[in-house]
C-alpha cells in the first residue's frame, strides 16, 4: 500500500484522470446549471457572487486577492455584475477612499437559484452511484478541496475567464 507521498498511478492513468477532470468541468459547472449554461454570467462571475454573498461586503482589493486577479481585472468583473444589478458599490463608512462591493437582492436570488439547480442536478448524478460510492466520492472530493484551498490562487490573465475553468 503506497504512502501518501508515493504515487500509485502510472503517468498514463494520471493523464486519463486529467482528461476526465477536463470533461467533468463542463458537467459540474455549466451543465448542472441551465442558468449558467445560458451565459449571462460566467463561472468566474458566479464564483465572485458566491464570495460576496457569503460576506457582508468585500473591498476591491479583497475581491482581487480572492479571485487571483489584478484589481483592474476584478473591477471588470464587478462592473458587469453591477450592470446586471447583482451587486452595488458603496464607500466604506470608515474610509471613504475604500470601495466596498455588496450583493443586491437580485444577486442573492441568482446565487440561490443556481445553487438549487446545481444541487438538484448533482443529486441525479449521485443516484447513479451506490451509497458507499456516494460517501467515498464525497470523502475524495473533500480531500481534493482541502488541497486546493491550501494552494495560493492562480492569477488569471487579462481575460476574465481562465482557459479551463477550475473545479
Amino acid at each position: 500500500m503506497p504512502t501518501s507521498d508515493e504515487l500509485a498511478l502510472s503517468s498514463d492513468a494520471i493523464g486519463r484522470l486529467a482528461d476526465i477532470i477536463l470533461a467533468l468541468q463542463r458537467c459540474f459547472i455549466t451543465s448542472l446549471s441551465a442558468t449558467l449554461a445560458e451565459g449571462e454570467v460566467s463561472f468566474v462571475q458566479f464564483f465572485l457572487l458566491t464570495h460576496i454573498c457569503a460576506h457582508e461586503s468585500l473591498s476591491m482589493t479583497e475581491i482581487a486577492e480572492r479571485m487571483g486577479h489584478t484589481t483592474a481585472a476584478a473591477t471588470g468583473l464587478v462592473d458587469r455584475l453591477e450592470r446586471l444589478d447583482y451587486v452595488s458599490r458603496t464607500t466604506d463608512p470608515h474610509d471613504r477612499r475604500k470601495v466596498l462591493v455588496r450583493i443586491n437582492p437580485k444577486g442573492t436570488d441568482f446565487v440561490s437559484e443556481i445553487r438549487l439547480d446545481m444541487t438538484e442536478n448533482l443529486s441525479k448524478v449521485m443516484r447513479t452511484l451506490r451509497v458507499d460510492e456516494q460517501h467515498m466520492w464525497l470523502q475524495i472530493y473533500e480531500k481534493i478541496f482541502a488541497f486546493c484551498q491550501a494552494q495560493p490562487p492562480l492569477p488569471l490573465t487579462v481575460t476574465e475567464e481562465p482557459a479551463t475553468p477550475l473545479l
